[in-house]
């Protein structure tokens, strides 16, 4: 049975977006399709909350295979974070999770929310809660490759420096975690998800983050949530280098500004409180060809 469910937060974008709300096949548990895509995957970017319920994100990595679905309504994850990683802390049972099936090199997403049912140094157990596809739109085609984790110590950000200004300039993708409650498992969920676009389509104005928001399958899973928990985590990955960016703060929607950029159909903004940053550290690089 598939149901379409939006909470309270999704219907009011809808609302203030001016759409109508939109068929969403959302099931409580995962088709052979899906369950098949994230066996081949070889990185899994993820989503959980602190416990003051602010949202935070990171990306799990393995050889494909690492991922396995024993039964419709289980993933498995033969992974975990580096123990550095603020995420490390908080995969425990019964956490919720957003989980986001990505292939860059065949642009293909799928999405999963479920809770932790089982953590330990092999990796994760998922109940699966939510399972339903997305679109192709903006995503950067990529290629993976094998490499040696190598991390340097993670560093603390109480704002956004030069190298994360730059990073940020560079970035043609980006991954949102947000949450619909304002504490671990209030309200239903966390989500991930992916934003895309050209190099530089996020504007940095001081610690300020100013994101377009393009013509998507009108879920607004992320701006719903936004509109109850206004706080949001944003990461990035240096694909060629396997680093990540991690940064976090209160999020605000312009609904009637497009800016300046083509296709936007409305912005939206970070405000940088705090984040982290952690060079080398998945054990994965990706190039633009293959190489």
């Amino acid at each position: 049975m598939t149901q379409t469910v939006f909470h309270p937060g999704e219907q009011a974008a809808h609302a203030l977006a001016g759409v109508a709300e939109p068929h969403a096949a959302i099931r409580a548990w995962m088709p052979d399709q899906h369950r098949a895509f994230f066996a081949r995957l070889p990185a899994l970017p993820v989503a959980t909350v602190d416990a003051t319920g602010a949202p935070v994100a990171t990306i799990l990595a393995g050889a494909p295979g690492f991922i396995a679905s024993p039964d419709p309504n289980t993933l498995t994850i033969a992974a975990q974070p580096n123990p550095d990683d603020p995420a490390a802390s908080l995969l425990v049972p019964g956490a919720p999770v957003g989980l986001l099936g990505i292939d860059l090199a065949t642009r293909r997403r799928n999405r999963a929310n479920g809770t932790i049912r089982c953590s330990g140094p092999k990796g994760l157990i998922v109940s699966i809660g939510q399972s339903f596809g997305n679109c192709p739109q903006y995503i950067q085609t990529r290629f993976v490759r094998e490499a040696v984790a190598n991390p340097r110590p993670i560093e603390l950000l109480t704002g956004l420096d030069a190298a994360a200004r730059a990073a940020i300039g560079l970035a043609d993708t980006v991954f949102v975690a947000s949450a619909s409650g304002t504490g671990a498992g209030a309200m239903g969920g966390v989500d991930i998800s992916h934003r895309g676009g050209r190099s530089g389509f996020i504007a940095v104005d001081g610690d300020t983050l100013t994101i377009p928001d393009f013509r998507g399958n009108h879920f607004f899973n992320t701006l719903g949530n936004i509109l109850l928990n206004p706080r949001a985590s944003l990461l990035f990955v240096d694909w060629p280098t396997g680093s990540l960016l991690h940064l976090s703060g209160r999020a605000d929607i312009l609904w009637d500004d497009k800016g300046d950029v083509a296709g936007a159909e409305r912005l939206w903004r970070l405000h940088v409180t705090g984040g982290w940053r952690q060079d080398a550290v998945l054990p994965l690089r990706w190039t633009n060809a293959v190489s």
